[in-house]
């Protein structure tokens, strides 16, 4: 293993799993211990030509079958889960064998409920390839793919064998998606690390430069973070629904506007929204809520949501996963460093957090 590779295990007894992080990593042999024979590599039109070749030279040993999937949110499709199973069965793939993800969230939500699900759960490695992948979809074993009635409502919890981050892939990746990554990176400061969050403040102009060391650590960081809430709270029970501060809202952005937002973007404004709400509750300061929307615009984010009836709100919200005896439960900053899930059932109070932070001409930076 290179000097440069920085390790966290993410604890889960029996189930714990290395993710490791450095600059180069997919030039390493092997790229994960203890492969079986049979390799699915599941990716995308977009990462493929990219870093296909690169992976497949260092599994020469093995016997790899590509399924290259389109980009985009509507791949993570139910047409597309069935034919990477077809895939596997036209290629007599065993129970042995495992299925590797590489690409971003989209690749790594799909092809982990694939590896859930073939001959009831095959082992799985995540090769993220994108920021937002590397700092939290590719942790903590949600897999998952979207039904037209909304975003992941088919799924389960099924954990890597093992995450390679290379932080080189990120060299390749747009600004908009790279963006879309520092949005989850917020998160993590403003529900767990106060420090962190005002690390963030201190070097977003090397981030969004794309410093090597300031990537190193910020992933490190927010992969620790993940790492300790998905080792007390595995299936989403209690502390582990604050990773999805800004998401309820979020989903709601995305679901409305499928075409021209991204996930990270819609986060990002979502998580305006809930600061603004605890905000007018009286429970979050001023000088809080402005840290956030500074650091955000610092990092080229979106901080206002489109303008939509709240009745429209209402419908994607109502279908949230947090959703409990029918009320919406949400996760609210308490503090730059806190947050707590708590059911509302005041729309008044909603609606109003959303107005305030919602604009007609709000768009994400296309």
């Amino acid at each position: 293993m290179q000097e440069t590779t920085q390790q966290i295990i993410v604890g889960l007894g029996e189930r714990s799993y290395p993710i490791d992080i450095g600059a180069g990593l997919l030039a390493r042999t092997p790229l994960f211990d203890n492969l079986p024979k049979q390799l699915l590599i599941v990716t995308n039109t977009v990462v493929g030509p990219l870093y296909e070749a690169q992976v497949r030279a260092q599994l020469a040993a093995h016997d790899v079958v590509t399924h290259t999937i389109d980009d985009g949110e509507s791949a993570k499709s139910l047409v597309n889960f069935g034919a990477i199973i077809d895939t596997l069965i036209a290629n007599n793939f065993n129970r042995d064998c495992a299925v590797i993800a590489l690409g971003g969230g989209v690749v790594g939500d799909l092809a982990g409920f694939v590896a859930a699900t073939y001959q009831r759960g095959v082992d799985f490695y995540q090769i993220p390839t994108t920021l937002l992948a590397q700092v939290d979809s590719s942790v903590g074993g949600k897999t998952a793919i979207n039904h037209p009635g909304g975003k992941n409502l088919v799924g389960a919890f099924y954990q890597p064998q093992g995450v390679l981050i290379d932080t080189q892939c990120l060299r390749t990746l747009d600004d908009r998606d790279y963006a879309c990554g520092l949005a989850e990176v917020v998160k993590y400061g403003i529900i767990a690390d106060a420090d962190f969050f005002a690390w963030l403040e201190a070097h977003q102009h090397d981030l969004n430069q794309r410093d090597s060391a300031a990537l190193t650590y910020a992933i490190r960081r927010s992969c620790e973070i993940k790492a300790e809430v998905v080792a007390a709270d595995e299936r989403e029970q209690s502390v582990r629904a604050l990773l999805n501060l800004g998401h309820t809202f979020g989903h709601a952005i995305e679901a409305a506007h499928y075409e021209s937002w991204k996930h990270g973007e819609a986060v990002a404004a979502g998580t305006m929204i809930a600061a603004t709400l605890m905000h007018q509750l009286g429970e979050f300061t001023a000088t809080e809520l402005t840290r956030i929307e500074t650091l955000l615009n610092g990092l080229k984010l979106p901080v206002r949501a489109p303008k939509m009836p709240l009745e429209r709100w209402q419908t994607f919200m109502q279908r949230d996963k947090k959703v409990k005896g029918g009320t919406l439960r949400f996760v609210l900053p308490t503090a730059i460093g806190a947050a707590c899930l708590r059911p509302i059932s005041d729309w008044q109070a909603i609606g109003a957090a959303i107005a305030a932070m919602s604009h007609a001409d709000a768009r994400s930076p296309l």
